[in-house]
Parts: structure tokens; sequence; C-alpha cells
């Protein structure tokens, strides 16, 4: 058999065999000897890795040409003042455009950059995008355990992409990356007003406590909350050592007091409880609205205990679960509980503490992590 100029680039479909290469004369060849056809060989290698770098390949051999000098994008500073969702969208458009060179110079490391920020403030496809470059080393590093994380948070928020991967990946091992970790904005702003002023106790009188639940003026109910609910809160909350407006605030964000709520969730009530957290609570009817209200109650207790009465990591277990906030040292980056935190706070008039009942259960024990935090100025 006789074969002809150029060679073909696969194996004969015959024998399985590669027909051995003739990019020049026979003669050339023959003075050329076995150099000229290994350098041969290799430029031919070389140019499938540059035309087809999707092309399967052994392990060994992908691993030798993996570059160890890709670079490690450096976590971006805190962002200073309010963050708005469309700013957010706004960062992962140019981190996507940059990623790809759409319209921009193609730049990994400003991609991921972009992308670390708004996968910070919960932006699911933010985190997914990210995750894939750190998996695939996408012009920067390869670093698989940041990436679980962040394939974990997009799975969470409903991401099914993430799902998959993450099933293939396993549990994320290790503390949640920078890119994870809660922003600056979420330590509150505005401090507790001061107590009011009392006048100096009679001499050797010991000196009076203020108690913490006035120390700041409630807020009114919601405009729109029916009368003989709130009448019911304010006459039950202080059994559970709670807040009226506080309570009300959850039920306003969670049910907007529609007693026959349900969530695609399974979260039934005006408290929007589902049945593992009715049952750990005694609610036998979790359609009943005293015990759906009652439930609730006994659930915020037990998170003011828990977490030691910060009301925003409060609420954020409220919205996401107590685990997810353990594990994420702060309000987990999914954007529903951003938001919700957000409806919470506003609600009670930003109030960032409420007292609590320490022998209802153990505080948690990332409590020393994600105090300093909470309690640094921004």
């Amino acid at each position: 058999m006789t074969l002809r100029y150029p060679v073909p680039l696969h194996a004969h479909p015959a024998t399985g065999r590669w027909p051995a290469p003739r990019p020049a004369p026979r003669p050339a060849l023959r003075r050329a000897g076995h150099h000229t056809l290994s350098l041969l060989a290799a430029l031919t290698a070389g140019m499938l890795l540059a035309t087809a770098p999707a092309l399967a390949q052994p392990a060994a051999f992908t691993s030798a040409l993996t570059l160890d000098d890709l670079p490690r994008p450096a976590t971006p500073p805190p962002e200073r003042g309010l963050v708005v969702p469309v700013q957010v969208v706004s960062w992962r458009q140019e981190a996507k455009a940059h990623e790809f060179g759409d319209g921009v110079p193609r730049d990994p490391v400003r991609a991921a950059e972009l992308y670390c920020r708004a996968a910070r403030y919960g932006d699911a496809e933010a985190q997914f995008n990210l995750a894939w470059m750190l998996t695939n080393a996408r012009g920067i590093e390869r670093d698989e355990a940041q990436a679980a994380h962040l394939f974990a948070a997009a799975a969470e928020q409903g991401y099914e992409q993430a799902r998959n991967i993450l099933a293939r990946m396993g549990t994320p091992r290790g503390a949640p990356p920078d890119c994870l970790r809660p922003p600056e904005e979420d330590r509150i702003a505005a401090a507790p007003p001061p107590p009011p002023p009392r006048s100096p106790p009679a001499r050797g009188a010991a000196p009076a406590k203020l108690p913490a639940v006035l120390a700041m003026p409630a807020p009114p109910p919601p405009s729109h909350a029916p009368e003989p609910i709130v009448r019911f809160v304010n006459l039950v909350a202080p059994e559970y050592q709670l807040q009226p407006h506080l309570v009300l605030a959850i039920m306003a964000t969670e049910s907007n007091f529609d007693a026959d709520a349900e969530s695609p969730k399974s979260a039934y009530g005006l408290m929007q409880l589902i049945p593992g957290t009715a049952s750990r609570f005694g609610v036998r009817n979790i359609k009943d609205p005293v015990q759906n209200i009652r439930g609730g109650m006994a659930y915020l207790r037990w998170l003011m205990a828990y977490f030691e009465g910060d009301v925003r990591l409060v609420a954020a277990a409220y919205n996401a679960g107590e685990r997810a906030v353990d594990r994420y040292l702060g309000v987990p980056p999914y954007a529903e509980t951003r938001l919700y935190v957000r409806k919470i706070l506003a609600a009670v008039g930003w109030q960032a503490n409420h007292p609590f009942d320490a022998t209802v259960t153990p505080s948690s024990q990332q409590m020393g992590l994600m105090r300093p935090a909470a309690s640094r100025p921004r």
C-alpha cells in the first residue's frame, strides 16, 4: 500500500495502526534519519494539542503539560456602602466577558475576582462559574477544595448543574473560602442606641439594671397585620422571651399573615414551619394557627439562645437553617437569605441584639468565630 502526503491524523480503519508520517519526499527523509521523524512527530502532537484542547489525553501526558505557574487571584477587598442586587449581576456579567474575551481582552484573573465579588453576595451563577474555573484551571490555579464549597453554595440555591457536579465531588471539607464568607455589609452598621439616662442609685444600693427589652423602642406592627394576630402575639410572645415586633416581622416576611400559606418547600402557616421543625418543637397540627405561631416562637427562642441574641444570625437561621449559618460563619451566601435578613432588620429598626435565655440551649460552638466579625466596626 502506498501512502500519499499528507499523512492522515487518525489510525487506519482496517489495521488500527497509525501510518508512518511522510511530510517530506523520501530522499530527504533518508538523509534526515530518525531525528527528523521524532521532531515531526512532536510537532504534530503539539499541533493537535493547540487546535483541539478538548481531546481526551492520558492522565500522565496531560499532567506533564499542566502549567505550574498559573496565577491565584487575590480576594477582592470589602465593598463600601450598600450593595444592591443589580450591582451583583453587573459583576457577574463583567466577569463572564473577561472569562471568554467577549468585547474585552480575555483576563481569567480579573474574571475570577469579579465572580468572587458576586459570589460573596449570594449570586449562584457566579459561584458556579468560579467553581468551574477552579476545577478546570481555566487560566487560574486549580483548587478543587475551594471549588467544592462554591459548587455546594450554588447547589443549595437550586443550581442543578452544581448539584450534579457536587454529587461526584463529595462533601466539601474544611472552612469555606473567602469568596463565601459574609461580606462587610453584613456587619451591623447602626449600633443599638444607648439606654435612656437614669438617675444615680442611692448610696449603698445596688445599681438597677435596665431590662434589655426596653433598651430600644419597639417599632409599630406592620400596617396590614390583622388586629387579632397582633393582640395574640403581644400576649404570647413574652412567654417565649421574645419581643412581639420581631415575631410580627418574621410572620410578615414568611407568610404575609396568610394562615393558609404553603411554600414549594413544604412550609406551612403563618410562621412557615416545615414538618421537621414543627415536630421538633411539639407542634401536633402544623396548620392550626395558634399551634403554628407557638411553634415558630419556640424555634425563635431556641435560635436566640443558640446565636446569643444576634438578630442577624437568628433571621438567617430561620430562613436557611442554623447549620448553614454555622458552616458559613455568618449569613449564608444565598441571595434569598441575604434579602430575607435585610427585610427583617429593616422591619425591627436595624436592631442588632435581642435578649435571650442562655438556659434554653448551649450557644453555637462557632460563635467565637462569628461574634468578632459581627462586632467589628465597618
